[in-house]
């Protein structure tokens, strides 16, 4: 197995959070859930079986079982491609044991149910049936097709899983001891390299394996073994290395390296690794305790056992996580986020006594609106398509990505004179009741955080007026003041009605 492996190792700690892995055909990403996948290996040497279906590549030998081999892309009707050292074989238990073979296996991710969106409108190279959904990857802007595997098997091998023909040839190459292997206890570890050295951490003790980010921020006055911190899914992640932590010299990180995600307890840490090897089943009669006389006194405590792979050729040191997390090196990664947590508390408390807003200008007046309520701003084609029985103060309507949207003119709406079209003015696009409607302002001049403190209720001059411009902030040295529009109270509930019901 490659390194690449690295991206392929994940755990299902929360019900409400799936894991996906994520691969490539044919240039497409895709994804499949984490939970029947048993582990990703190498494409090994294959045996076609005469007479069987096309997708079926043939039988693999895996630790003595055989491997029934199906190639993806022949299911989607993919022209063949050699395989190569990118190739990957991810094998799946779906009340049989059998490998999918993909071009490459990129990560696994986590996903929530909300991120997953319909798949009816995608293009792909995938039948739609065979598709569940659609996860939006905003970070990439990438669109994963989450397969829905099962039915890719019950259509395309209903027969051959079905049947008994499959099972009857690949029993007759079995080992006569598969029974005793079953049932033989194993552990399941992810190994890696630290100075061309091999480790292993339990699986269950991982939460992911990820790509080194393109920038890892510093935390300012941080222990020497703190690398930083990444966002990591809206959460901070702080770093430190398996280097530091063995006192080893410092490593240019580079494309090899990977971090992996543990967590004991309420904590979370990134342990940066030279470069990520394979996941291992080891048969418990293959691991034995470290002998205490290899190490003095404390000296990597967090190594606790070892492995001999290859009759003794192949050592690998298995790695305790709690002892891990006793290591100075991972509390002070630990210790750096919990002061970047206060300082952001901080932070977020003098955004707490702030306003966002957006700033517009109306014959000569400024305006705000909150950021959080304006949709998006757009620039006025050259002509506004005018729809017959639409009410008299739209002004007319442009298709904004395939949508209608009706425009009006807030000049009009508030009863100023009209003005000639020019390039300052734009566009600003509200949800109002559910309907999207785009009011043009002679220009947009900033975006604007106003102090709380300098926001006040409007004088009530009238009852549509207070409705209407229910604050405004009053900057006393500068001499301006910026009246706040609420967009809800642009347009009454009748007009939003009649403005729907002239599109139906």
């Amino acid at each position: 197995m490659s390194e690449e492996l690295a991206l392929e190792v994940s755990l299902q700690e929360e019900e409400k959070i799936n894991e996906y892995v994520t691969f490539i055909i044919e240039g497409e990403v895709f994804a499949i859930n984490m939970s029947p996948v048993q582990e990703i290996i190498r494409v090994p040497n294959i045996v076609h079986v005469p007479k069987s279906p096309t997708a079926l590549m043939g039988l693999a030998n895996l630790r003595g079982s055989v491997l029934p081999v199906i190639d993806l892309r022949e299911i989607f009707g993919v022209s063949k491609r050699v395989v190569d050292e990118s190739s990957r074989i991810i094998v799946i238990n779906l009340n049989q044991t059998f490998g999918i073979l993909v071009d490459k296996v990129l990560s696994v991710i986590s996903v929530e149910e909300f991120q997953i969106e319909d798949s009816s409108q995608i293009q792909s190279i995938v039948k739609s049936e065979f598709l569940k959904g659609v996860i939006k990857d905003s970070s990439k802007q990438t669109m994963i097709m989450l397969i829905d595997l099962e039915k890719v098997i019950q259509y395309e091998f209903s027969e051959v899983f079905k049947g008994d023909e499959l099972h009857d040839q690949v029993s007759t190459i079995k080992r006569k001891e598969e029974t005793e292997d079953l049932q033989a206890e194993e552990r399941q570890l992810v190994s890696f390299t630290v100075e061309k050295e091999e480790y292993a951490i339990a699986i269950e003790d991982i939460q992911e394996i990820v790509q080194l980010p393109e920038h890892i921020i510093k935390v300012p006055n941080a222990e020497s073994s703190v690398l930083g911190i990444i966002n990591l899914r809206d959460r901070v992640l702080p770093l430190t290395s398996l280097r530091k932590i063995f006192n080893l010299e410092e490593k240019s990180l580079d494309e090899t390296s990977r971090i992996v995600v543990l967590k004991l307890n309420e904590f979370s840490v990134g342990v940066v690794v030279d470069s990520v090897k394979e996941v291992l089943r080891i048969p418990n009669s293959l691991i034995e305790p470290i002998p205490s006389i290899l190490f003095r006194g404390e000296e990597r405590k967090e190594i606790t056992e070892i492995c001999r792979l290859n009759q003794g050729k192949r050592l690998v040191s298995i790695i305790s996580v709690p002892n891990l997390f006793k290591t100075k090196a991972v509390k002070d990664a630990v210790s750096s986020v919990q002061t970047q947590n206060e300082a952001q508390e901080n932070e977020q408390k003098e955004i707490d006594e702030e306003e966002q807003v957006v700033v517009f200008k109306l014959k000569g007046e400024d305006y705000a609106v909150n950021i959080e309520s304006v949709q998006e701003i757009v620039r006025i084609p050259d002509e506004l398509t005018h729809i017959p029985k639409t009410p008299d103060f739209v002004e007319g309507v442009i298709n904004l990505r395939g949508s209608v949207l009706p425009v009006i003119d807030l000049r009009k709406r508030f009863e100023l004179e009209k003005k000639q079209r020019d390039e300052q003015q734009r566009i600003i696009v509200f949800v109002i009741d559910g309907l999207s409607v785009g009011f043009i302002v002679d220009s947009v001049t900033e975006v604007l955080k106003i102090p709380k403190k300098i926001i006040f209720e409007s004088p009530a001059l009238s009852l549509e007026q207070k409705k209407l411009f229910p604050k405004v902030a009053n900057f006393e040295k500068e001499g301006r003041i910026i009246q706040f529009i609420n967009p809800n109270e642009l347009l009454k509930k009748e007009e939003i009605e009649e403005i729907s019901q002239s599109y139906e």
